[in-house]
């Protein structure tokens, strides 16, 4: 009979569940897709029921469900915390402590709980920790028989950082970071400083760094108060944070505003208000102290275990511009980093320590990997893309022929139409990746502003990332090898960029945006880097039979790929996820599976209230 491990990851933020078959994964979902609210922490009801009948199993049927992290073990950090920094934090601990008293200290009886109400059966349950978790989604899945494994986050049980080192089914961690000390703490209260959301606003914090201006004397001398003032570095990438700057150990809120203030002569920025320049710099000056960290992370790994390829997991791994800059440094032959980098892939990672550790299994490795293109979410027929059709009255045209299909697609996308880009299964993790995507032609200058602005309803000066064929990708980038997961940013290729206007540097934001710095200007940031999913034909035949014909009929082998919400908005899950974004925005045409849908011939949109009240802003 089959091994099967049921993983879990609830209870903090991005909450998922995985089914992994012999070792390999079957299917793995985030709750938010199905519950509809953002980054959704509750116990994963709806994806683990969705993950256990892809697979066709119950409960009764599993060998284990392996939960990721050790609940004893973050509470006693949260207890020794709490006592150290005291009388300071009482407030937070009235609140948090009760929680875990009634609920999370006793996690086992709570999951058991929770599984009651999936179906009979009670399978044994293990806790391997936070960061083994994550260490073993980036080594397991992998294409590296031996690597360096390198986890940097918030914060788990009591680790930040892990350094350890996968060979074959084992794993061996070398080195750890303890909280209050974490990178990604560090990153996280740089976000809220600026205005940004926790936990979300980080990929916004690295958008805009880009838009700091480099040569600025207040650059260097920001970088310097950080590390002179609120950490302190150490060789070996490790750090000491000074908490009197911070206030998450024990308090409601990420800084201590008042010295932040003082440190570097700006107050707070206030969520939704305009970004000036500083708040532009200040980004750019904790972004250049995160890579350097990063690097000095990377080379202490390379060093403990003399290893040629490096796997990375973590939150801190999401920063795709710190992740191709230390690729092109060459400290590591290779990367390859967890597309569910977060706390979403804690699941998976737990599912595996369980079958490569707790039953010592021996572990196959996949020439590209064994992630499958991320694509493991649920996907849904035809005759329910006629039911959501039926329910809207909405009017559509199916083609018989999918290059057909692609050929139509790709000519309204040349005409300058955003299109909605329904497909097969959904990707797991944050990035959308062909399957659940809103589509644009990147040499459309107004094509950024569009999909911003009328379509995402969010800030403009975010970036779009390109969606390049493979066999395109050395013709557009700077980048020598795949980056299937939009886990890489690297420039674009010279060939392809245009000059700048003099006193480009010093123009307000959004003049600088809208300049046309290339030939392909909606995927080009400001510093001529951009986001990169390159996409193969073995993974994803469709979407890359998509960009095929656009190749084909207009000379351009990649689209503008940004993932199918709104801004505050899960990534659409079903068709009627799917046809209620193209209808509430801007977007012209939806396709789903083989259905086109025109806008300018559905019926009106009608529900109650205000459909952006759902979504809290990110």
């Amino acid at each position: 009979m089959s091994e099967a491990i049921l993983g879990i990851s609830a209870f903090y933020h991005d909450s998922a569940a995985v089914l992994l078959v012999d070792g390999r994964p079957v299917a793995a979902a985030q709750e938010e897709r199905f519950t509809r609210k953002k980054h959704d922490a509750g116990f994963p009801h709806h994806a683990a029921k969705y993950v256990l009948g892809e697979g066709g199993l119950t409960l009764a049927d599993l060998t284990a469900v392996a939960f990721y992290d050790k609940p004893y073990l973050k509470f006693e950090r949260l207890l020794e915390t709490y006592n150290g920094f005291a009388p300071r934090g009482l407030t937070s601990f009235l609140s948090s402590i009760p929680v875990w008293i009634k609920e999370k200290l006793f996690m086992r009886r709570m999951l058991n709980d929770e599984f009651a109400r999936l179906g009979e059966g009670k399978p044994k349950v293990l806790f391997p920790e936070h960061h083994l978790s994550h260490a073993a989604s980036a080594f397991y899945p992998s294409p590296f028989e031996e690597a360096a494994i390198l986890t940097v986050d918030g914060v788990g049980e009591w680790a930040t950082t892990t350094i350890g080192k996968g060979s074959g089914k084992d794993i061996s961690i070398l080195r750890e970071l303890h909280f209050p000390h974490s990178l990604g703490l560090l990153y996280s209260a740089f976000t809220a400083f600026c205005g940004f959301r926790v936990n979300s606003g980080e990929y916004k914090l690295m958008g805009l760094a880009p838009y700091g201006n480099a040569s600025a004397p207040r650059i260097e001398a920001w970088k310097r108060a950080i590390l002179d003032e609120m950490a302190d570095v150490r060789e070996d990438g490790s750090m000491l944070l000074n908490m009197e700057y911070f206030n998450y150990a024990t308090g409601l809120t990420m800084c201590n505003f008042p010295k932040w203030e003082k440190l570097f002569s700006i107050p707070a920025r206030q969520p939704e208000t305009a970004i000036t320049q500083e708040y532009m710099d200040l980004a750019l000056a904790i972004q250049q102290v995160t890579e350097e960290i990063v690097f000095t992370l990377a080379e202490t790994a390379r060093d403990l275990t003399g290893c040629a390829n490096l796997v990375m997991a973590g939150g801190v791994a999401l920063n795709c511009v710190a992740n191709g800059k230390l690729l092109r440094r060459g400290t590591f032959d290779d990367i390859w980093i967890q597309p569910a980098a977060g706390d979403a892939g804690g699941a998976l990672g737990a599912a595996l320590a369980g079958h490569h550790i707790w039953q010592g299994r021996p572990r196959t490795v996949e020439p590209a990997d064994s992630m499958q293109g991320a694509y493991l979410g649920p996907e849904f027929d035809r005759s329910r893309t006629l039911r959501t059709a039926r329910r809207h009255k909405a009017p559509y045209t199916e083609f018989a022929d999918f290059g057909d299909l692609a050929s139509t697609v790709a000519d309204l996308l040349a005409d300058g139409n955003a299109v909605g880009w329904f497909q097969g299964r959904m990707e797991y993790g944050p990035r959308a990746l062909g399957n659940r995507s809103i589509l644009g032609d990147p040499r459309h200058p107004e094509m950024q502003k569009k999909l911003n602005l009328k379509i995402k309803y969010r800030e403009g000066f975010r970036p779009f990332a390109p969606s390049v064929m493979e066999e395109a990708l050395p013709e557009y980038f700077d980048l020598d090898r795949p980056s299937p997961y939009m886990l890489m940013v690297a420039p674009v290729d010279e060939s392809q960029r245009r000059e700048l206007p003099d006193g480009y540097d010093s123009m307000p934001m959004y003049d600088r945006l809208y300049v046309q710095r290339s030939t392909i200007p909606a995927v080009t940031h400001v510093d001529f880097s951009a986001r990169i999913q390159s996409v193969s034909n073995r993974t994803n035949p469709r979407y890359w039979g998509l960009i095929d014909a656009f190749r084909k009929r207009h000379g351009c082998g990649l689209v503008v790929n940004t993932s199918f919400n709104v801004r505050g908005e899960p990534i659409v899950c079903t068709p009627d996820d799917a046809y209620a974004c193209f209808m509430r925005t801007e977007m012209d045409y939806l396709v789903v599976g083989d259905f086109l849908f025109a806008k300018k011939d559905q019926p009106e949109w009608r529900e109650q209230g205000d459909w952006r009240e759902q979504f809290d802003l990110d």
